[in-house]
């Protein structure tokens, strides 16, 4: 009785196993191999924008505020207390309204000693010239009976001169008549001098006395203006914008007291990102947002310095302003910088700066994914960037924020 053969079927077996193993080895490679699914990205929540080419115009923008090309800021020329407030703030005033009333009973006394002082020495004045001018009278009048004396004792001598020759009188006569003559001769020519002298310094005592007098005029005037100046005035026409003191509060010399504008000349004064500010000139022109319109403008000034990252810009507004434009409002500002000819552009992405690398995911395959690619970029504006390598005229790339996505370089669009 013929029996089978086990070997053969468990051989099928190991032959079977065999194929099982290899085609699981086989599975496991083309998995591993296989790339992962891209993720999905909602197209709502992109921004996509079509490469153009073109003409580009380059702004810039910032936030600023609306300031009055001619402000007055009223400051308190001598300490005092606010004792009244006449006007308040939004008021029409001009050169003679009074806005406030100071008080300062030192200020008052420094006045009233100087006007004493001046007073006194004007009284001196008058009393030197009175003094003055007597001595020279008494001084002529010296002079003339010096004079006679001296023209008698000349005539004596003539007389004694003759009667000597005649032996009617002695030697010692005539001598004593040529001496008094000579005595006259040298007081008269001393009187003389004494009168020069009083003459010729009368007018420069007068003129020392007139200088003081002056001075102390100069003084009191002064001091009348401090006491004029705690009637405070407005000093321009246009608007009460400010006035901090209230009745009762003491303002020390220097402080400031008001502040007049005139609203209808007004400026805009932007604060421009420093990386934007290279590109601006005077001249420029710009464009003024007050939310009730837009006014036009150009650059008068830039600072020359930065401040907390920000460049300040002036631009002087024409004299239609639009209709609510008042002082320290706040404006949104754009300036153009250039415009640029035949070049490639794309809406501005939400990162990248001018003249570097970025990655952006332009669409492909109709739109259905995206694919990271690299694009250099140019000159930016506001709204647009020049497009220097990367992508083409028609290209469609997403310009919102993919950070997200950093990790892969294809999204699906769905």
């Amino acid at each position: 009785m013929d029996i089978p053969r086990q070997p053969v079927r468990k051989r099928q077996r190991f032959i079977y196993a065999g194929i099982a193993v290899l085609a699981l080895v086989l599975a496991t490679v083309g998995l591993s191999r296989l790339k992962p699914a891209p993720p999905t990205v909602e197209r709502g929540t992109t921004w996509p924008d079509t490469v153009r080419r073109g003409a580009m115009l380059r702004e810039v923008r910032g936030p600023g505020t609306l300031v009055p090309e001619q402000i007055r800021w009223i400051v308190s020329v001598t300490p005092g207390r606010v004792d009244r407030v006449m006007v308040q703030p939004g008021a029409l005033v001009d050169d003679n309204t009074v806005l406030l009333e100071l008080s300062n009973p030192d200020v008052q006394i420094q006045s009233l000693e100087a006007q004493r002082q001046l007073t006194a020495a004007e009284a001196e004045l008058v009393s030197l010239r009175t003094t003055l001018e007597t001595q020279r009278l008494n001084q002529e009048g010296v002079v003339a009976t010096t004079k006679a004396e001296y023209r008698d004792a000349i005539r004596r001598v003539q007389a004694d001169s003759e009667l000597v020759a005649q032996n009617l009188i002695s030697v010692a006569d005539f001598g004593r008549s040529r001496d008094k003559a000579d005595e006259l001769t040298t007081r008269l020519h001393v009187e003389d001098q004494r009168l020069a002298i009083l003459s010729g310094s009368e007018q420069g005592q007068l003129d020392v006395q007139q200088k003081q007098v002056e001075r102390l005029k100069a003084i009191a005037q002064f001091q009348e203006r401090q006491v004029q100046s705690m009637v405070v005035r407005a000093g321009a026409h246009g608007v009460l914008q400010e006035l901090p003191m209230q009745v009762g509060q003491w303002a020390i010399s220097g402080a400031t007291l008001a502040k007049v504008v005139q609203p209808g000349r007004l400026k805009a004064v932007l604060r421009i990102p420093e990386t934007q500010a290279p590109d601006l000139a005077i001249g420029q022109p710009a464009s003024i947002d007050t939310r009730n319109g837009i006014a036009k403008g150009r650059i008068v000034r830039i600072d020359p310095a930065s401040q907390n990252g920000t460049v300040t810009v002036d631009v002087s507004l024409g004299d239609s302003l639009p209709k609510g434009a008042r002082p320290d409002l706040s404006v949104d500002g754009t300036i153009e910088v250039e415009r640029l000819e035949n070049v490639l552009h794309v809406g501005r992405p939400a990162y990248g700066q001018a003249h570097s690398s970025v990655g952006l995911f332009k669409e492909v395959e109709g739109g259905e994914y995206a694919e990271r690619t690299k694009v250099d970029l140019g000159r930016t504006s506001v709204n647009a960037v020049e497009i220097l390598r990367g992508l083409k005229e028609g290209d469609v790339v997403i310009l919102s924020d993919m950070s997200r996505w950093d990790a892969v370089d294809r999204v699906r669009i769905k």
